[in-house]
């Protein structure tokens, strides 16, 4: 009897000892089930829709951010190209007065030093004059607008029915069915921004925003001015008045050609028609104001 008690024990620890082993291999089982879990899940979420959907939305908002950047881009260039306005008007102006002052001071005194005195006074007053000139002008302009803009403002919070049927209208107008149309204005009317913005710009055929600083302008009028008025004054420095007036002449006509290439360019015109146009406009006005400088006088017995 008691020799059969080790081996009972002997049984028993191997037994236990099984059972141990058995659950750690159960347990590193588990774990290792656990962790493929995890990659099937994660590989799983990676190609799923939702994945699919977060990956779009980055996109979409990345999208959505470099085209209004390029929105931004695209407006500030067009403004930039806008001030070719300023840029012909101040170059024309700065060549062809200064040449029909010089000119006719040339052609009634015969005098050097009266033409340059003349020249050099005209070319900064015009150049001052036309600076403040574009900035009054086109600081009222934008005022006046900004007086519409806002009196568009009230008339859609006083009347919005009649103000929907004008966009209606309008958008009939540009080819738009009724129905179609009807439709987009009832879209409009919930987002008050958007609908008056698009008011302003159908109805009154405005910007939303118009500024009222026009220092850029101004500043582009002036110097554009006063870099023509050199064209035409240059030659009296260094010439005899009667020599000096024929190369004023040229030096006024490449200066035309030179405004027409760059209007040309800008506008993607043909650049011979656009050379010549404004060759052939700024000759008559120079033409008529040195006859009209000579005879004028002469009809007063100056």
């Amino acid at each position: 009897m008691p020799s059969s008690l080790p081996s009972v024990e002997g049984n028993q620890r191997e037994g236990a000892e099984v059972r141990y082993e058995e659950c750690a291999n159960m347990d590193e089982r588990d774990t290792q089930a656990r962790e493929d879990g995890r990659s099937a899940v994660a590989g799983q979420d990676a190609g799923s829709p939702a994945s699919d959907q977060i990956e779009q939305s980055v996109d979409t908002a990345q999208d959505v951010a470099a085209v209004k950047k390029r929105l931004f881009v695209e407006r500030t260039r067009i403004e930039q190209l806008g001030r070719i306005r300023q840029l012909v008007f101040g170059s024309l102006d700065g060549l062809l007065v200064p040449l029909g002052v010089v000119s006719a001071v040339a052609g009634g005194t015969g005098n050097t030093q009266a033409v340059i005195v003349a020249g050099i006074a005209e070319a900064f007053a015009g150049a001052l004059s036309m600076g403040a000139g574009e900035f009054i002008s086109g600081r009222s302009e934008a005022q006046v607008q900004q007086s519409e803009i806002e009196k568009e403002r009230q008339e859609i919070a006083r009347d919005p029915e009649f103000e929907k049927a004008e966009m209606r209208a309008l958008l009939e107008n540009e080819g738009m069915n009724s129905e179609d149309a009807a439709q987009v204005t009832e879209t409009f009317a919930r987002y008050p921004d958007s609908y008056h913005k698009t008011m302003v710009e159908k109805e009154l055929g405005l910007q939303m925003d118009p500024q009222t600083v026009k220092t850029p302008e101004a500043l582009t009028m002036s110097a554009s001015y006063l870099v023509g008025s050199f064209f035409p004054l240059i030659a009296y420095f260094f010439l005899p008045v009667h020599q000096a007036l024929v190369v004023s002449i040229l030096l006024t006509i490449l200066a035309l050609i030179i405004v027409g290439v760059i209007k040309g360019r800008l506008a993607n015109l043909n650049l011979f028609r656009s050379s010549l146009e404004v060759v052939v406009v700024g000759t008559a006005s120079a033409l008529g104001g040195y006859l009209l400088g000579v005879v004028i006088p002469r009809l007063f017995g100056f």
